[in-house]
């Protein structure tokens, strides 16, 4: 069987540029919605209908190094509005970083529901990652459920710091290059 994909995006602006027949699900932005969306797809496809797929999470994303700009591959999330050193000296598991099996190991995306927009904030996090998102952890953890396979490329619309507030315009270039990388890499 062929490789087929999924295009998993928080908003319709992040993909509109991909070609026509590629398939894509619209989660919403946040953690939760992308959860939730990733889940019920590849829950409604069924085992036969996961056999062969692999998720492609697109999407734009914030740097949080000045010197990033263009698309990643990260192979790692992370879930960094979680307490996991709490939970973990509770004695469960966080999950709080994820490997994809793809892409750059050195290369983090740190995802959480907080829009980063304050460079405080966004020097904190550079501690841990190179990138930032809303939903990249939640796809990787829901296909990982599911034992399909994920992707994850997002392209830099901001620095994560007061640029972020005009994501509306930036993510037009992040979406004509997400576009450009589906071609070379997958189409």
């Amino acid at each position: 069987m062929s490789e087929r994909f999924l295009v998993i995006a928080a908003a319709r602006s992040e993909t509109r540029y991909l070609p026509d027949n590629v398939e894509v699900v619209i989660t919403g932005l946040g953690k939760a919605a992308a959860a939730i969306a990733t889940t019920r797809a590849l829950a409604e496809r069924g085992e036969a209908g996961r056999e062969g797929l692999t998720v492609v999470n697109l999407g734009s994303c914030g740097a949080l190094r000045p010197v990033l700009r263009g698309a990643f591959e990260p192979g790692v999330v992370l879930n960094h509005d979680m307490s996991a050193d709490a939970i973990r000296a509770l004695g469960h598991d966080p999950r709080e970083r994820l490997t994809t099996g793809f892409g750059d190991p050195e290369l983090v995306l740190a995802t959480g529901d907080l829009f980063v927009s304050d460079p405080a904030v966004r020097d904190v996090l550079a501690e841990r990652a190179s990138l930032v998102d809303m939903e990249g952890y939640a796809v990787v953890m829901a296909c990982q459920t599911f034992g399909v396979p994920v992707r994850v490329v997002k392209h830099v619309s901001d620095d994560a710091d007061e640029s972020a507030l005009d994501w509306a315009t930036a993510v037009d270039t992040s979406a004509r290059d997400l576009a450009q990388w589906w071609t070379a890499n997958l189409a």
